[in-house]
Formats: structure tokens, sequence, C-alpha cells
């Protein structure tokens, strides 16, 4: 039997809803993978798989609730029907939703542009992707064997193609192609360890020799161990680090919350801290769906309904937004639901995210040569949030911290445990540096697409010396 494409999946789920008005989302995913260990090509992969979304909207006293059922291999038209049902029915056992609203209008929408071709075929990986990188990773390879390194890690591409279908008539589709490397650099005794990344759309662009003699670089440095105490230092981080914070401190910035006064951007006796400085020099947070290189879904696409998304704003255009301006907050993540709450503009969360520093240049290395004494990071990893008041979090630093002397890096220092709050470190810049791509250690599974400067901050706080490696 002829499986059904996603978009007779959406069709087939929005006439089994009947006259009830319903969304439906269908994912059709397709993956690619690569692993190596000790120099060595391991594992390789590739996978495809759908899901479907669908929400039931039910009519009550009170308001209208929604019932939402996401299901895997749904193949058949009668699978599709069950997915319907189970909808209806979980919307007639829930409460009405607080942040029910009219469902986008079509008519409006359809002046939008990024709509994408409904018909045709969703895009699709192969393993072919990683030609010319496996190439160059096989390189990569015989330069680190000849240097007494071992190399490791994964590169894993991946195109999800969305489609999504409302009662009212409308009808988008995305095709998002997403790849991400992480390769790591061990010394042959395993006493040394050195990590770098990227971030790519289909890994034209990704150098690995180059990626590798970075490592290689780092772990020289490492050669000289030096053992310092837990204190506030001058820090040089990377832009990979500098994601890790950001993103935080995005998923952190929902309306709804702040305005409740749950949150480090809720104003002391009321209201949100839109409008306050909370920089030190006038900084750009911004997101953009069509942001060259960093390109992702331009309007809503919502499984589920949480503090910070809405199932009834799928479909809702998305557009360049400004969350800091010139070191000023200037929007908070809103659904239409929690703008109406706030008395402030509809700006949902979009999924990628770009700092800069204007006027700020030059790369890691120029702003470590300007640093006089300090440390240079690698990377944070298991962080964890201690105080939403201030959006204090805690975590590790790992695969390499370094100390920074008159400019040079002099050797390794221990691992340390930090505890800082992303908007903190924005209120302490001391230097920057160019923004330019950057994966998030941290975070990457779930927000790879975020281009980052380098900074440094005078005085971050390692509370503790961590065993960490």
């Amino acid at each position: 039997m002829k499986q059904q494409t996603a978009q007779e999946a959406v069709e087939r789920a929005l006439a089994a809803a009947g006259g009830d008005e319903c969304v439906v989302i269908a994912d059709e995913v397709s993956s690619a993978n690569l692993r190596w260990a000790g120099n060595t090509l391991t594992t390789n992969g590739v996978s495809r798989s759908r899901s479907l979304t669908v929400i039931m909207l039910c009519a009550r006293s009170g308001g209208v609730a929604a019932g939402v059922v996401s299901r895997s291999a749904v193949h058949d038209a009668g699978q599709v029907a069950q997915v319907v049902d189970q909808a209806r029915q979980a919307a007639r056992d829930a409460s009405p939703a607080e942040d029910a609203q009219p469902l986008p209008d079509p008519a409006v929408l359809a002046r939008q542009d990024g709509g994408g071709d409904w018909d045709a075929p969703p895009d699709a990986t192969q393993i072919g992707v990683f030609g010319d990188f496996a190439a160059a990773l096989g390189d990569a390879f015989e330069v680190a064997q000849a240097g007494g390194r071992r190399l490791y890690g994964f590169a894993e591409h991946g195109v999800t193609s969305s489609f999504l279908g409302t009662s009212t008539g409308l009808r988008l589709r995305h095709d998002q192609p997403d790849g991400t490397v992480e390769l790591n650099a061990k010394s042959a005794d395993l006493t040394r360890s050195a990590w770098g990344a990227a971030a790519t759309r289909d890994f034209s662009d990704v150098d690995v020799v180059a990626l590798e003699a970075d490592l290689a670089r780092r772990l020289g440095w490492a050669a000289r161990r030096v053992d310092l105490p837990a204190g506030r230092y001058e820090t040089v981080l990377p832009p990979s680090a500098v994601a890790d914070l950001m993103i935080y401190l995005y998923w952190s910035a929902g309306a709804r919350d702040a305005a409740e006064g749950r949150t480090v951007f809720s104003r002391p006796g009321g209201g949100t801290r839109v409008g306050d400085e909370l920089a030190s020099v006038p900084v750009s947070l911004h997101s953009d769906p069509r942001e060259p290189g960093l390109a992702c879904p331009p309007f809503v696409l919502a499984h589920a309904s949480s503090r910070r998304s809405s199932v009834f704003d799928n479909g809702l255009p998305l557009a360049r937004t400004e969350w800091i301006s010139g070191g000023r907050l200037a929007a908070l993540t809103q659904t239409r639901h929690s703008a109406r709450l706030t008395g402030q503009p509809v700006t949902p969360a979009i999924g990628n995210l770009i700092l800069d520093v204007p006027g700020a240049g030059g790369s890691l290395a120029e702003l470590t040569a300007g640093t006089r004494r300090g440390l240079l990071l690698t990377s944070l990893f298991y962080i964890r949030e201690l105080d939403p008041q201030t959006l204090l979090l805690t975590g590790l630093t790992r695969d390499g911290v370094y100390l920074i002397s008159g400019g040079e890096v002099t050797g390794a220092v221990n691992n340390f445990r930090f505890n800082e709050s992303p908007v903190g470190v924005l209120g302490r810049i001391a230097a920057a540096g160019a923004s330019v791509p950057a994966l998030s250690r941290e975070w990457s599974e779930y927000f790879p697409r975020t281009v980052m400067p380098p900074l440094r901050i005078g005085d971050f706080n390692m509370s503790s010396v961590s065993q960490a490696s």
C-alpha cells in the first residue's frame, strides 16, 4: 500500500475533524550521522520519521478548550482518524484554555511571505552530505595521529519539513536544514582534552582541518598546568560559551512570567522591565527568521501551549525582533494572550538568536591578546538555574581553562564551578570581538542557530574548584 504523504495526512485530519475547528502539523524528518573515535570512523546511518500533531478546539461554556495529541508512525487514513478522535476527546475533557484566541485569518496571512510550496515533496538529507567533510576528516585523522593526538566526535545533519494546516483554510510549510559537528581532541595519554564545534546548514562551510589545528594548539597550551583557587577572574568567553548563556536568557524572557513577578525581567512593584538598561554597552540581541545562514520558520509552529507559546497562534507571521536594543530590554516573548495581559506588542519566539556589540571587531585570539591577566574558557557544561529572580546560573567549565598572562596563553588551569547571571554578564562587558556563527555546547540539540561575539568579563565568578575534566 502506498504510504500517504505528509500533506495528505494533514488534509485527512482536517477532513476527519468535520466542522470542528482544528489545527494539524505534520513533521517529516530526515537525518544522517557520522561518528568517530581514536582517529577512526566508527558508525554512520540515515533515518526518516514522521509525526502528526492534531489540535482540536471545542467551544463550551466559559470559553474554548484545546485537545492536543501527537503521534509518530501515522501511515494511513485510519490511523489519522484515530488521532483526530483522541484529540477531540482530549478537548472535551479539558477545561477552557486561558490562551484561547481566534485562529489566524488566512486571508490576512496570505499576504505574508514565507508560506512555502505546499505541494512539493519534503526535503531530505542523505549520507552524501558528508562527502567532502568526511574526506577532510580523514586528513585531520592523519595529522592528529602524526602529532600523537586522538580525535573523537560526531557529525549530524537533518532536514525537517513541517506542514501546517487549519480548518480556516491556512496552508503553510517550512523546510529546515540543520547540521552540527563536535570534535574532541585528546593527548595520547588521555590526560588533556580540548573541544570545538560548528553549526552548518549543509557542511560545505565546515573546515575540520582548521578545527583540529585549533584543538592541537589548545592541547599544547595544556602541557603546562597551573592550579588556581576559586575567585573572581577577568575571563574571556568564546562565542560558544556566550551562546550557552544568551540562549538561557532568551528562554527565560517570557512576558507572562515577567509580568507576574517571577523573573529577572520583572519590574519591582509590578509590570516588566521593558525599556530598562541591561547592558554596560549598547548591545543588540535579536532574532530574524530570514537571517542569512540562520533561516528558521517564518511563522509560529506551536505543537503545544505553554507559558511562552500558544497553539492558537499557529501560523502567525514572524519578523525580525529586537529583544535588547542599545543595551535596553526592548521586548519579551509574547503570545497574543500574554500581549493582552501586558499591553505590549505580540512578539512570538523565533528559532535563532544574534548578539551584536556595535563597533566591536577582532577575533577571539585578538581579544585574548588584549588581556593582561585572566582566564580563557573553552566551553560551559551542566548549566542549571539557581535563582529566577536574578537569573543566577551555575555550571562547570570543561575541556580546557587557560591562563592568560601579558596577552599570551601560558598554560592550563583547573576546572571551576561558576555562578553567574547572563544579565549580570551583559552588565559587565569589558571588551568584545566580532560576532560569528557559534554552537552552544549545552543547548545545541535544541537551539543550534546562533551568532555570538567573544566577550571579556572583568570579574567572572568562579565559585569553587571542580574536579571535572
